[in-house]
């Protein structure tokens, strides 16, 4: 049960997640050309998670491959625990009319086959979490590497990270929010990345 919970657990915070992307993709886009911080007066800057997440290309692939990954993982489960609550029905039906061995075998191969059913669920459960954190570290590594050499390039100090989720940075003015170019950007890369 405690297994069921948790794979449960891992694919309502998923659905989340992605519905929380969904939400911001639906947010109005702003056809103003992309305005980034003058250097030399401004240090230190900061890129909305939310937003960058929910325009950077590949963090939507990865996203999309974790919802596709995660609905085969959950329809598997379901298929494997339906018949096995066939074969238990079966089984109850008809226990009455089999004999003690039999019945004793057969409850032994159903008892077996629950215990392997929990297996399955716990290692399909493993399997997305850690899918999930590879490709969360990869999404992360590719924005963390482009943002280092994009200071480098921009002069800047510091890049602050804002998400309204954490939100450890509670007031930045506009003037240095650098998503927009930093996901223009990004997206410009995985393009060429893609080819």
């Amino acid at each position: 049960m405690k297994t069921k919970a948790r794979i449960f657990s891992s694919i309502t915070l998923c659905a989340l997640f992605i519905g929380s992307l969904a939400a911001c993709n639906k947010t109005k886009t702003d056809s103003k050309p992309v305005t980034v911080p003058d250097a030399t007066k401004e240090k230190i800057v900061f890129v909305n998670q939310d937003t960058l997440l929910s325009k950077y290309n590949y963090a939507k692939d990865v996203n999309k491959m974790l919802q596709e990954k995660g609905k085969t993982a959950q329809n598997n489960i379901g298929s494997r625990r339906q018949n096995l609550q066939r074969e238990l029905a079966e089984y109850q039906k008809n226990a009455n009319t089999m004999a003690a061995d039999q019945r004793q075998i057969t409850e032994q191969r159903l008892q077996r086959e629950g215990q392997d059913q929990q297996t399955y669920e716990q290692n399909e459960s493993a399997s997305y979490q850690n899918t999930q954190a590879t490709e969360g570290g990869k999404v992360y590594d590719k924005i963390a590497d482009f943002v280092k050499s994009y200071c480098k390039e921009k002069g800047y100090k510091l890049v602050l990270m804002y998400s309204k989720a954490n939100p450890t940075v509670l007031y930045g003015d506009s003037s240095l929010d650098v998503t927009a170019d930093v996901t223009k950007r990004l997206n410009d890369a995985y393009v060429k990345d893609k080819k």
